[in-house]
């Protein structure tokens, strides 16, 4: 990178700038000092032949910065992503545009990220048992990040493709983990459990959830889609990035609010989570919902570009 003109950050450099715990410091660093997600625009969802066009600006007092990411269901039988996309980076003060990130790499930290920094501050600290449930890329960057936050020593997988979950499995054969394929019965035995499918039915029966197990659901932004039932929502402490944004994008949240099983004035959010204004009850599962917002995507995008320029002697 030069400077004056706009960087072009890659996958392998912006997961290089993002490791896992760097990731989880600027989430929570950045709801502490005062960033508020309900702020946040909303996300722009423009419906195309082949899926969906996203379009996710935010801004700050340094930077802003907006997201354009496709999603594609019928990708992955092609080889192909079912997101991809990139993000724009600007100086808020000026509106340069600074850098072009590689949009898929961002949103598979973000994700996952994200995920590690709310389970940091709801799973018991003991928590060495976590049940996954799906085989791609979320699937694998919640192993990662979870393992970051807590000792998980054995992972079970849950996945419907049997060679796709073969395939997933063998990735870990010397990673000095077990990983094994389960059933979604396993979450009767789980510390953790994150869901990465893009399920729209529930993928396991919530009253099977141990009171001290944490869930993370992070397949869908979709109002009629959901990963966990109402029996899971109504016996967790569930837990969000910003009320506005679950209670028009989390089908996990909005369908148990239609329901009667979810209270929303009951809903708790991830930055009064992180500032110590608000605490799960430890008594009950906790479930963390995300749909994913931009301003997340703006904490990553300036974190990996102020790194590279650091690398660079630019700053």
């Amino acid at each position: 990178m030069s400077q004056g003109t706009t960087a072009v950050i890659g996958a392998a450099e912006v997961r290089a700038a993002l490791p896992v715990a760097a990731a989880v410091a600027a989430i929570q660093n950045a709801l502490r000092n005062g960033l508020d997600p309900e702020t946040d625009p909303s996300r722009t969802v423009v419906p195309v032949n082949h899926g969906q066009l996203l379009i996710m600006p935010s801004h700050s007092h340094r930077y802003a910065g907006v997201k354009i990411a496709t999603v594609a269901p019928g990708n992955p039988v092609l080889g192909l992503p079912r997101i991809q996309g990139n993000y724009l980076l600007f100086d808020a003060a000026t509106l340069s545009p600074l850098a072009v990130l590689d949009g898929v790499a961002l949103t598979a930290v973000r994700t996952a990220a994200v995920s590690a920094a709310a389970a940091d501050l709801l799973a018991v600290p003991d928590a060495a048992r976590l049940v996954v449930f799906g085989t791609g890329p979320q699937a694998h960057s919640h192993i990662e990040a979870l393992r970051a936050v807590r000792p998980v020593r054995r992972v079970t997988v849950v996945g419907r493709d049997r060679d796709r979950l073969a395939t997933f499995l063998e990735q870990y054969r010397d990673a000095g983990l077990t990983v094994e394929a389960g059933m979604p019965d396993a979450v009767g035995e789980a510390d953790l459990v994150a869901c990465c499918t893009t399920a729209r039915t529930p993928l396991f029966d919530g009253a099977s959830l141990p009171a001290h197990a944490t869930v993370v659901a992070v397949g869908s932004h979709e109002p009629e889609a959901r990963e966990v039932d109402d029996e899971a929502v109504r016996r967790s402490t569930v837990v969000v990035e910003a009320r506005g944004a679950a209670l028009r994008e989390a089908g996990d949240v909005i369908l148990a609010v239609q329901s009667g099983a979810l209270d929303p004035d009951s809903l708790v959010t991830l930055a009064n989570l992180a500032r110590g204004t608000a605490r799960a009850d430890d008594s009950r599962p906790r479930l963390f919902k995300s749909v994913g917002m931009a301003w997340e995507d703006l904490v990553f995008a300036s974190v990996a570009y102020e790194s590279l320029q650091r690398q660079a002697g630019l700053s």
